[in-house]
């Protein structure tokens, strides 16, 4: 007879990443010779600067740095982290005891998720926003509770609509400012009102930060917010930043007594990074302003473009918009953001984002990454407009 065997209920909750489902399609579109002009995932597609791989390459070769390491990273990354939060937000970490560093902010997410979140407890996640924030919350088998962001409310939270959920259930809370995917800018004032949000509630905030340098020339922190480390979570990454997604580098900072609690967590699930991609990654973050300016410099020429491809989509955006993305809004004609997306892939080759993946808040809208380059987008544009003409 053949085993009965099932997965785990928690399994049955989520689905496979967008993502990981339609870039198999894309590929196998490749594979048939139609090559599809990607504008879809946010992937940096230039390297890390030149001193960091060298940094990596040297290390490498370093017979003694091949071992396991400390589950909290070397002393040299916890001060790098240090120092550029000073450096850049003005916010002071002690990097002994207030920076964790994590293998990508998006396991970061599970780990804060399985330090804080008992099954049952409620967590509040953004709608529209990044769907590993619900994934993981299911993961957790927490009670997930959307809030809405709109474009009538600038994509921020509604705190009167907040102050009516049942908010003795809810342990903690999901932001994330420089907002993805709507490119909504950070909010000072925002900040102030979240930090008290939680404070009020004793409820965690968990802020994910991974956007603040790029098309943004004022990079802002929530720990800015006086009090913000006595109940702020905030994770930040070097894989828009500085170009080193694959690279998986990221951390986290809190209080102390936070650190310890999500340390239990992550110490049992992994067992530290490899050192010479810690090193590279002090050397990554030592980088000067000309860095940002120059990667900068490149986005901007980028998004032009971007923006040329919307306005021929018929979509209307905000040009305020900070990050790796444009977001924009579908015409009425449009039955949804699947379906354009899907049309705009079947006719002219070129794969974007559709926004109903980030929540039902998202389905008027679609998302184009600025992760190609200005000649494959023009070369996009042109061939949605030549799609256009022959209607």
């Amino acid at each position: 007879m053949k085993p009965e065997i099932t997965p785990a209920r928690r399994v049955a909750t989520i689905k496979e990443y967008y993502f990981s489902r339609k870039l198999r399609e894309v590929a196998a579109l490749n594979a048939r010779g139609l090559d599809i002009i990607s504008l879809g995932i946010g992937g940096p597609d230039t390297p890390p600067a030149q001193e960091v791989i060298d940094t990596l390459t040297e290390a490498a070769n370093v017979s003694s740095n091949h071992s396991y390491q400390p589950y909290v990273g070397i002393p040299q990354l916890r001060e790098a982290f240090a120092g550029w939060y000073a450096a850049h937000y003005g916010v002071t970490l002690d990097p002994t005891t207030e920076i964790q560093p994590l293998i990508g902010s998006k396991e970061g997410i599970l780990h804060i998720s399985l330090a804080f979140l008992n099954p049952g407890d409620g967590v509040l996640v953004p709608n529209p926003g990044y769907p590993t924030y619900t994934s993981v919350s299911r993961l957790a088998e927490a009670e997930i509770f959307p809030y809405d962001l709109t474009e009538e409310n600038g994509w921020k939270p509604d705190f009167d609509a907040l102050e009516r959920l049942p908010l003795d259930r809810i342990k903690l809370m999901w932001v994330n400012y420089p907002h993805m995917p709507t490119g909504t800018p950070a909010d000072a004032e925002l900040f102030r009102q979240l930090v008290d949000f939680g404070r009020r509630h004793n409820i965690v905030i968990a802020h994910d930060n991974p956007y603040s340098f790029i098309l943004n020339p004022t990079p802002q922190s929530m720990l800015q917010i006086p009090g913000a480390k006595e109940i702020v979570v905030e994770m930040n990454s070097l894989s828009k930043s500085h170009n080193m997604a694959g690279w998986r580098v990221a951390m986290l900072a809190s209080n102390p007594q936070f650190i310890e609690w999500i340390l239990k967590v992550k110490s049992n699930i992994d067992s530290g990074q490899f050192k010479p991609v810690m090193l590279a990654a002090v050397k990554a973050l030592q980088a000067p302003q000309k860095w940002y300016d120059d990667l900068n410099a490149l986005y901007t020429s980028r998004r032009h473009v971007a923006e040329q491809i919307m306005t021929e989509l018929g979509c209307t955006f905000d040009p305020a918009q900070r990050g790796l993305f444009l977001w924009g809004r579908i015409p009425d004609s449009e039955p949804g953001s699947e379906a354009l997306a899907d049309r705009v892939l079947s006719e002219s080759r070129v794969f974007i984002t559709p926004g109903f993946i980030f929540g039902s808040n998202g389905d008027r809208y679609i998302r184009i990454s600025l992760c190609a380059t200005e000649e494959r987008m023009t070369e996009a544009l042109q061939r949605i407009r030549q799609s256009k003409n022959e209607k």
